[in-house]
């Protein structure tokens, strides 16, 4: 099997989504700034407008039309910069989202495979699949809303500039108005960040009961639970409703101040300067200039505020994200080496000799599946491998060396051949694989062979045709060990004393262990070990143990003669 990847040394601090956020801004500071220095340049070009088109009104009052043409041309010259730097501000806008967004994918994927099977024991499928469905897109809007929230900050302050130079009362008035805003809308963002993050973890756990229905349909179907399940599934999506709600409560009313305030101020700015253009104190220019500002102001304001719902939003988002990233495998591996050979594992004293079919039976399933997980290091465990602990190996060379198949295992989507096939063997070792399986005549059911295109989870297969697929898989890998769990429980008598065969034939020489109580099986391995209580009681071939170990045969037999 090819090795895992590598952890990327730019692995982001994951201690809060604060730090998450500037760790994945800093990897894009590049195009980060530049879309900051064109989203400044686009709003200064339209904070700018309103002076030049004053100027180019007092030249008409005045006559002047040199003076006029002389405005006119520079109200033309910010016309093109504002379109030149808002193509360019939008360019980089999506740039930045969509850097944002995939990269937080890459992460989680990351991080998932190093996670491997610790990440289904931590946390929902439909946790991790909200990630990619809603998390990125908030992130992204947080790198994105950058550009523009800088902006409208230094056109805020343009204009309040220009304003003070001109008449320092209308431009006190908006240097005190937008501090004013601000604190009025900040008491809004706590109760929508709440809800919002409710809102998540309700919309993670529907997600996760629609995995689970839409996995579980055909046994529904069966046993007649598709009312039970669609009922619970209803009154979930109600309460995600519920939740969106109230989420939305809080952003009307966000919307509503962000259309009030400016026009409070925009109010209050026309006045006073209306009062001072009939005392003469400013131009009748200077007075559209005025009133075209206040409601120009009306812009950067709501992407002042949009700047703080969206930055919200992704603090939620990236909390989700850093509660994925801050999760550590159950098992770690150290830098030593094997030569191979013998799996011991201590706790229970099942000894896998190498070069042998071997069975291992136990009283309960779960007594058999915690010993596989221990020698494949998918659990802690006192294991060794050829005399050295399997602790002290990489974990990425214990899994290239020790393959546990289990029927939690899933077909992926994409060509079968693909899916089967995942060390790059050759056509015939992709034949006798199937051929051991019993598995060649699923695929010469399929219109295109191993050409067919595989479904999500391999859902047009039934059980047993699943098993036989992914035990060909297993097989086409051919580990130096391999451990089998039940692979042949959901297969009829027949197919599996057929696998039973073929499966002792094409392992012959190699390192197995077969985790099963199924006599057709058993019957063909070179040695059995059974296990109760956690440690061996009994080993040696299945004849001879039938007839030795009452427990086993109770175990096997399931208490028949």
């Amino acid at each position: 099997m090819r090795p895992l990847p590598e952890a990327d040394p730019g692995t982001p601090d994951v201690r809060s989504p604060l730090r998450y956020l500037w760790w994945n801004a800093r990897r894009q500071a590049a195009p980060l700034w530049a879309g900051i220095g064109f989203a400044v340049v686009w709003w200064l070009a339209q904070s700018l407008v309103p002076t030049v088109l004053g100027k180019g009104i007092d030249a008409v009052r005045g006559k002047e039309t040199g003076t006029l043409l002389a405005w006119s041309a520079v109200l033309f010259g910010l016309g093109l910069l504002q379109a030149f730097s808002g193509v360019m501000r939008h360019r980089m806008a999506v740039f930045n989202w969509l850097s944002a967004a995939y990269r937080t994918v890459q992460v989680t994927a990351r991080q998932a495979t190093r996670l491997g099977a610790t990440l289904p024991k931590r946390l929902s499928t439909g946790e991790v699949v909200s990630v990619g469905n809603s998390d990125i897109a908030h992130i992204g809007n947080a790198m994105d809303i950058l550009l523009r929230g800088t902006g409208s900050v230094v056109a805020i302050a343009t204009i309040a500039a220009i304003m003070l130079s001109t008449a320092w009362e209308l431009g006190l008035l908006v240097l005190i108005g937008v501090p004013l805003m601000s604190a009025v809308v900040g008491p809004l963002l706590k109760p929508l960040h709440r809800r919002q993050r409710e809102q998540r973890e309700l919309q993670g756990e529907l997600s996760t009961r629609a995995a689970d229905i839409v996995a579980g349909l055909r046994v529904l179907r069966g046993i007649g639970g598709e009312r039970v399940f669609a009922e619970r599934y209803r009154l979930e999506s109600q309460q995600v409703r519920q939740a969106g709600v109230r989420v939305v409560r809080v952003e009307s009313l966000l919307e509503g101040v962000q259309i009030l305030l400016p026009g409070v101020l925009i109010a209050a700015v026309t006045a006073i300067g209306a009062s001072f253009a009939v005392d003469h104190r400013i131009s009748a220019g200077q007075l559209v200039a005025f009133y075209t500002y206040a409601v120009f102001l009306i812009a950067p304001m709501r992407t002042l505020i949009e700047a703080a719902d969206k930055l919200t939003k992704g603090h939620v988002a990236a909390k989700r994200v850093i509660r994925i990233l801050a999760i550590e495998p159950e098992v770690s591996g150290g830098d030593g080496g094997s030569p191979g050979g013998e799996l011991h594992d201590e706790a229970s004293g099942v000894r896998v000799r190498p070069g042998t079919f071997t069975a291992l039976t136990a009283s309960t399933p779960e007594q058999a599946a915690e010993i596989a997980d221990r020698l494949g290091r998918y659990a802690e465990g006192q294991v060794r491998f050829g005399g050295v602990p399997l602790a002290s190996l990489p974990v990425a060379e214990v899994r290239s060396r020790i393959l546990v198949a289990d029927n939690a295992a899933r077909l992926f989507t994409g060509r079968l051949r693909d899916e089967l096939d995942v060390a790059g063997a050759s056509d015939e070792a992709v034949a006798e694989a199937l051929h051991a399986a019993c598995a060649e005549d699923i695929v010469e059911s399929l219109p295109d062979g191993l050409d067919a295109h595989v479904a999500e989870a391999g859902r047009e297969f039934s059980g047993g045709q699943q098993q036989r697929l992914r035990l060909a898989r297993a097989l086409i890998t051919d580990p130096e060990v391999l451990i089998l769990v039940e692979p042949t429980s959901a297969v009829d008598a027949h197919s599996e004393a057929r696998i039973a065969d073929r499966l002792a034939k094409a392992r012959a020489g190699k390192t197995t262990l077969v985790c099963t109580t199924s006599p057709l099986v058993l019957d063909r391995t070179d040695h059995v070990i059974y296990v109760e209580d956690g440690a061996v009681q009994a080993e040696g071939p299945h004849r001879e143990l039938l007839a030795a170990s009452p427990a086993y045969a109770g175990t096997v037999t399931r208490g028949e003669d």
